[in-house]
């Protein structure tokens, strides 16, 4: 038996190229949560990071361990190694370099690919060189096998569309299309609410967080803590957000702020709206189809091409002259902090970044945080990106034409859920994707500390960790690359329409959380997209070019990680080793 130490090199590739797939998860998997909320305009991006960076982290650190058994232990059995662990050392190292590099090159091509797909891939293909082909389980094995996880990629699709399609369906007929929505809406809200923080707190305790004792909970105990969740969170909702949503949109009180939330019932007592200055320029709540045509636009006179531009002739005017947008009006002079007026060309005008505390943050925004300030959505509408992404989406707008726009002040109301929905659907990945690149680099680093295949040991919190905040930098530094390819150039999203997609996407990973299978959250997402787009009842309201760049990589990825794992397996197995005589 050879020494453990004697494969450190093994171990410290590992983790190398853990790193790198756990970052290109986050860079193309994570997108999957928030493009919607992104595309929709219910969040910006560096806030859609900031929300992905707690819940991915906590979703891969309380939830992770479960799927990462599975990936660890049910594709390959580590019992077939009892002989030659380092075997299985050198296997997981070998399909964590396929699965890498395959992934990090389909984020820059801009394919929405299935991690879980890379990884299991990667390790069939490494079981198959080193045991043959019986030696990856092929059968069911109780939910573990490869049967089972293939039989996943298809069922998880179906699941979250049919889930996304009743929430959104119940919403489009009881409040969009009813003559009183906004009413109707708030009436929904908290009860959807409920329903999304009873759905996380079930992700915990329903034998989802062996690290925090919670798998031993009784059924009673699990159904008490969410029915008690959803029940504090409904009440919470009536008492604090709807004074809130009746003051701002029903009202219309323009020095309403955010924080006013936590007035709750104090903003019954608020008092007359006053009246609104001359000078200041009020907007209740934000356009949430600014930019797209409609329906009528596709009938008036002139090309597509002309309506379009003129539309996004109108947004920049508006962004332009909007005070709350942050920047002047397009007569204004800006004047300086020691009152001295300035032209907009020495303004705009890049300082060094040593000049000024401003001038650094600028520096910052234009290099190691540009990741988090993409205009995604207007890349997405306009063309952005390389030119295989342009004619992906080259007929986007005439898609978006062909769905239905509803009330802002109603959308208003999702947007708010949606931030929720998107994060829950966050934590949701977390937990089961996490377990891609931490399931074998947790066998190897067992290997290499006990020389035993080690399957019956216990996943270390500090791996999840790990993984966990590969995940965040990958989102926060390159996600914009996958979101600005889903989203809208998949369908039109609204508020209302993205928060029935997540729920339902966030659902469906649940119950595969639940089960310990790593379904593919892409899928879930994509699936879920589909079916909500479907719901406008015109086929043309979705971008089947897309859909088909889409199902291009979750087609060839598999067999791409299989056979380059799979090569690298054969050559190191069977290479030819030399050694020196004394």
């Amino acid at each position: 038996m050879a020494e453990p130490h004697q494969f450190d090199y093994l171990l410290a590739m590992g983790f190398l190229f853990a790193f790198l797939d756990a970052y290109s998860i986050g860079a193309n998997d994570v997108a999957n949560s928030f493009a919607t909320s992104v595309s929709s305009r219910s969040l910006t991006l560096w806030q859609a990071v900031c929300l992905a960076s707690v819940a991915e982290f906590l979703g891969a650190l309380l939830l992770g361990s479960r799927v990462t058994g599975t990936v660890k232990n049910g594709i390959v059995p580590p019992a077939r190694f009892n002989n030659d662990p380092y075997v299985l050392m050198l296997l997981m190292t070998c399909a964590l370099i396929s699965s890498s590099t395959w992934l990090t090159f389909a984020t820059y091509l801009g394919m929405p690919v299935s991690t879980t797909h890379c990884i299991i891939g990667a390790i069939i293909g490494g079981g198959i060189a080193s045991l043959g082909w019986q030696g990856p389980t092929w059968g069911w094995n109780g939910g573990q096998g490869i049967a089972a996880i293939i039989a996943s990629w298809f069922i998880a699709p179906l699941i979250a569309g049919g889930f996304a399609a009743i929430i959104y369906l119940l919403t489009k007929y009881f409040v969009l299309q009813t003559k009183n929505p906004l009413r109707n809406g708030m009436i929904a809200i908290p009860i959807y609410f409920g329903i999304t923080f009873g759905i996380l707190t079930m992700m915990i305790v329903w034998k989802g967080a062996p690290n925090l004792g919670l798998d031993k909970l009784s059924n009673g105990a699990v159904a008490g803590s969410v029915l008690g969740v959803a029940g504090v969170t409904i009440i919470i909702c009536i008492l604090w957000l709807i004074p809130y949503f009746r003051r701002r949109l029903v009202m219309e009180d323009w020095t309403i702020r955010w924080y006013h939330i936590f007035l709750g019932p104090a903003l019954l007592f608020r008092g007359p709206v006053p009246p609104i200055p001359e000078d200041v320029k009020v907007q209740v709540v934000q356009d949430y189809y600014r930019g797209h045509i409609t329906k009528e636009d596709l009938q008036a006179d002139g090309t597509l091409d002309d309506r379009f531009n003129r539309v996004m002739h109108e947004v920049e005017n508006q962004k332009r002259d909007d005070p709350e947008n942050g920047t002047p009006p397009s007569n204004s002079t800006p004047v300086a902090e020691d009152g001295v007026s300035r032209s907009l060309e020495n303004v705009d005008k890049p300082q060094p970044f040593y000049k000024s505390p401003m001038a650094f943050w600028l520096f910052l925004k234009r290099t190691v945080l540009r990741g988090m300030f993409v205009e995604v959505v207007e890349e997405q509408t306009r063309g952005g990106g390389s030119a295989l992404h342009r004619a992906l989406g080259k007929n986007v707008m005439e898609t978006h034409s062909r769905a239905h726009k509803y009330d802002n002040k109603t959308e208003y109301l999702y947007s708010m859920l949606q931030a929720f929905t998107a994060t829950t659907a966050s934590f949701a990945h977390g937990s089961n994707d996490v377990a891609n690149a931490v399931g074998p680099l947790t066998a190897i680093f067992q290997i290499w500390d006990t020389g035993t295949n080690a399957s019956r040991l216990p996943v270390p919190v500090w791996v999840l960790a790990f993984g966990g905040a590969a995940i965040v930098i990958g989102l926060a530094t390159y996600g914009y690359n996958i979101m600005r390819n889903l989203g809208n150039r998949l369908t039109l999203h609204s508020p209302s329409r993205g928060f029935s997609m997540e729920l339902g996407a966030a659902l469906t990973v649940v119950l595969a959380s639940r089960l310990a299978i790593p379904i593919s959250t892409t899928q879930c997402i994509v699936g879920a997209t589909m079916a909500v787009g479907l719901c406008n009842w015109d086929v043309k309201a979705i971008n089947w070019r897309m859909i088909g760049w889409c199902y291009l990589g979750w087609l060839i990825t598999l067999p791409i990680t299989s056979l380059v794992s799979a090569i690298l397996m054969s050559i190191i197995l069977n290479a030819p080793h030399f050694g020196l005589t004394t």
